[in-house]
């Protein structure tokens, strides 16, 4: 059954303000939207006021979030999510990314990219070749009819989104921030840069990124989510929108075509079956205490969290580390755990996490096995880093060693159904391009596919892309009941994010705000203009303990602390937990990352 309400608030979560957030956890018994900006949340507390569910809602959501944060998300880019299913108790899982073009041949993508033979070479963040057909729009439709309550329409759904997009909204601060840091990225992408630009005929060409708390109006964005609205999926991947998307790919030097498109609007999202791992909580009373973290598999990351904590449970279960408890909670011996399950996790998925569609053999199922994790957590030592797993320059390095902007956001409702939901455009805003008259940016997560013929994730016709969004899901061991869902956004950070902020609540008794208000580290640095991307160094964010950061260099980790503006770093996270009252009213307790600009709000 799930836990009780009294689970939220354990006695480490007593201390009120334990780390300067002042968030409060957020209650409700209607369910709850939890994201990185109000005014898309609100979309979402409409459509649940309205009488939809949490997948209804959950769309409503991104639609909006597409509108307010399109540095970070949209409808040009891909998504992912887990639905749980009060009725049933069923966890369900839908893959909406889309696939490279049936011409991005490596030879073709080589040449175009003028790659000198006998070098690997890569796929530039910036380039028309990183641009993968969107699958974002599918999953939103598919995400409706699959999980959706029956009660709404797409053009009810979408609405709140498009009133933001014709009437214009106010711009929040660090959406502000990072569309100004990457306006001459959108100017120098396509022709049509002015369709996500403020109008200030002052400003250069007319136009301008917004500030914080202007108002920006983006019609041409409204105008496409009426089209998806009222046609559905083929108003987006035929007619108007696919062809001035193909038009000014193809007027870059992309290869994608319009039949790429209607193959995707052939094949739709694919429902895939989610992976999953049990964690016992080694400070509990019998076997059945403790969760079941629930992924998505390959060509999906996930299985990066799902290793890591499978390293750790054995690591436990040998006695190898303490059954850490809140003492314990970022010092120098947890996090050195955590960081070196994670190496030993991203090592393998390196090379592993591919599109099995394409790519047959990705062994899911043996890699989060207990005697392969076993063998792996044999890698580990207590006393001292591990540097040989993943050293700077390996060519089979993890393709998503880069910081990324992406929004997670979380969704519940009255009838104890929630939604995990993830959306990105990759980097940014993606590739900057704009296909003329739409309004979005197109993604480029193109950029993740190797151009190493004998890598499993190279890139090939009619391919996904190693994927770094994950939505995270957990169930009570003791009965499958739902625990949360939960996320932390941005590329390589994200399995990471997961297991902080989980064993956080697991191990630590952190309540779901605390568990996000805590610094958090990253292994590896930023985007590749920031530094070596295979670096293993670890990056602490500010606010962690001073013994904690020199404890971890004693024991031979390269670290160095992050502030200000670069703790984006450290992702943005949310959390939705079920618990039962006393008298048995279900009650949804939520959590907001600091770190953005949104919050948790009841519905």
């Amino acid at each position: 059954m799930p836990l009780p309400t009294s689970s939220v608030y354990q006695p480490p979560s007593a201390e009120f303000m334990k780390w300067p957030s002042r968030r409060s956890v957020v209650h409700s018994t209607k369910g709850i939207v939890a994201c990185t900006q109000p005014l898309a949340a609100k979309c979402g507390i409409d459509i649940l006021n309205a009488g939809g569910n949490a997948a209804d809602a959950a769309v409503a959501v991104a639609a909006g979030m597409n509108m307010t944060e399109p540095c970070s998300t949209g409808i040009g880019g891909d998504m992912f999510c887990l639905y749980y299913d009060a009725s049933t108790g069923k966890v369900s899982a839908l893959n909406g990314s889309g696939r490279a073009g049936g011409k991005c041949t490596l030879e073709n993508v080589r040449k175009s990219l003028e790659v000198p033979e006998g070098t690997v070479g890569k796929i530039p963040m910036n380039s028309v070749h990183a641009v993968t057909v969107p699958g974002a729009a599918a999953g939103w439709v598919d995400t409706v009819e699959r999980f959706g309550s029956g009660k709404l329409t797409m053009e009810q759904i979408l609405a709140p989104a498009i009133e933001l997009g014709e009437k214009g909204f106010p711009v929040s601060e660090m959406t502000a921030h990072f569309w100004g840091r990457q306006e001459k990225d959108i100017r120098d992408a396509s022709p049509n840069f002015a369709e996500m630009l403020k109008t200030d005929s002052s400003a250069p060409g007319g136009v301008r990124a917004p500030k914080a708390g202007e108002i920006i109006k983006l019609p041409n964005l409204a105008k496409t989510f009426r089209t998806l609205a009222a046609e559905g999926k083929k108003g987006f991947y035929s007619g108007r929108i696919a062809e001035e998307l193909v038009k000014v790919v193809n007027d870059l030097g992309g290869h994608l075509e319009l039949a790429d498109l209607q193959h995707h609007l052939e094949t739709g999202s694919e429902p895939v079956e989610p992976i999953a791992l049990k964690f016992p909580n080694p400070h509990g009373t019998s076997e059945t205490d403790g969760v079941e973290l629930w992924e998505h598999p390959p060509n999906g990351q996930g299985i990066v969290a799902l290793m890591a904590l499978g390293i750790l449970k054995h690591l436990i279960k040998q006695g190898t580390i303490p059954a850490f408890g809140p003492s314990d909670h970022n010092t120098a011996p947890y996090l050195h755990a955590i960081v070196e399950a994670l190496r030993i996790s991203f090592a393998d998925a390196s090379w592993f996490v591919t599109d099995p569609n394409v790519a047959p053999g990705v062994p899911t199922s043996e890699l989060i096995s207990a005697p392969y994790l076993a063998e792996r957590a044999k890698l580990f030592s207590p006393s001292s880093a591990n540097t040989t797993i993943l050293q700077p320059g390996d060519p089979y390095a993890s393709p998503a060693l880069t910081s990324s902007d992406t929004v997670y956001f979380a969704c519940s409702d009255s009838q104890g159904n929630a939604i995990s939901f993830i959306n990105s455009n990759y980097g940014g805003f993606g590739t900057c391009i704009i296909p003329a008259g739409c309004g979005f940016t197109l993604q480029n997560r193109g950029a993740n596919f190797s151009l190493d013929a004998k890598h499993p994730n190279a890139l090939a016709p009619r391919k996904r892309p190693y994927h770094t969004i994950i939505p995270g899901l957990v169930t009570n061991l003791q009965d499958s009941s739902l625990h949360s869902v939960f996320g932390v956004m941005g590329g390589f950070m994200q399995p990471q994010g997961h297991v902080q902020t989980l064993l956080g609540q697991v191990l630590c008794g952190l309540n779901p705000q605390q568990a996000l208000d805590a610094p958090r580290v990253c292994i590896g640095a930023g985007m590749p203009d920031e530094g070596d991307v295979y670096d293993a160094t670890v990056y602490a964010e500010e606010g962690m303990p001073e013994e904690t950061v020199e404890g971890l260099r004693k024991l031979g980790h390269k670290v160095e602390v992050v502030k200000g503006m670069g703790r984006a770093l450290f992702g943005r996270g949310q959390i939705i937990r079920w618990t039962k009252d006393v008298d048995g009213t279900g009650v949804w307790s939520a959590g907001s990352d600091p770190r953005g600009d949104g919050a948790a709000y009841p519905a």
